[in-house]
């Protein structure tokens, strides 16, 4: 009777062990699902809710750096952000560098979206990703529409996510691609 209540101790200690070690793991984000909880401090020092910010609407988060590839889409993400911010999209870049260095190149480059200093590269692990840049765009109330991952200097990638966000917030097409070439 003791050795049968020992093994059965024991598969109870296994059965709620294995259950812990799962509800430790985080839910894999992916298109379809739900996106992850993740506060940033903005370029105010102020600290932002993902999930407030898709209360109000879609969010395209951009985990981004300042290299020399990320620098040339800037362009693009920052013309996303202007031709839908009235249709509803906040568009937030996550840089992985130092505050200093962040805090320049925004000044430099006259970034006006929302943004935040990430430098030790936490957002890269709470969205499961290595690759710089990636963008996520989520839809209200949180579901992942779509994950445009690396880096596209010819802004391809950007025209096409806009075209995602177009159809997000029922907005007209805006060719961003086009608008940054006429710039230039």
């Amino acid at each position: 009777m003791t050795r049968l209540l020992s093994v059965a101790f024991g598969l109870c200690f296994a059965v709620t062990l294995v259950s812990a070690q799962e509800a430790v793991k985080p839910a894999k984000v992916a298109i379809g699902k739900q996106a992850p909880t993740f506060k940033f401090k903005d370029q105010s020092g102020k600290v932002i809710d993902l999930a407030d910010l898709l209360a109000k609407g879609p969010v395209l988060v951009r985990l981004t750096c300042g290299c020399s590839g990320c620098d040339k889409e800037l362009a693009y993400f920052q013309e996303i952000d202007k031709a839908y911010k009235k249709a509803g999209l906040t568009s937030v870049a996550i840089f992985r560098e130092p505050d200093a260095k962040v805090a320049k190149y925004a000044a430099d480059k006259k970034i006006n979206m929302l943004y935040g200093i990430d430098s030790k590269g936490a957002a890269w692990n709470v969205f499961q990703t290595k690759t710089m840049p990636t963008n996520f765009l989520i839809g209200k109330g949180g579901e992942i529409l779509a994950i445009a991952p690396g880096c596209d200097t010819s802004g391809l990638l950007a025209k096409k996510l806009a075209e995602r966000i177009a159809k997000t917030v029922n907005a007209p097409v805006v060719d961003v691609k086009a608008k940054v070439q006429q710039k230039k």
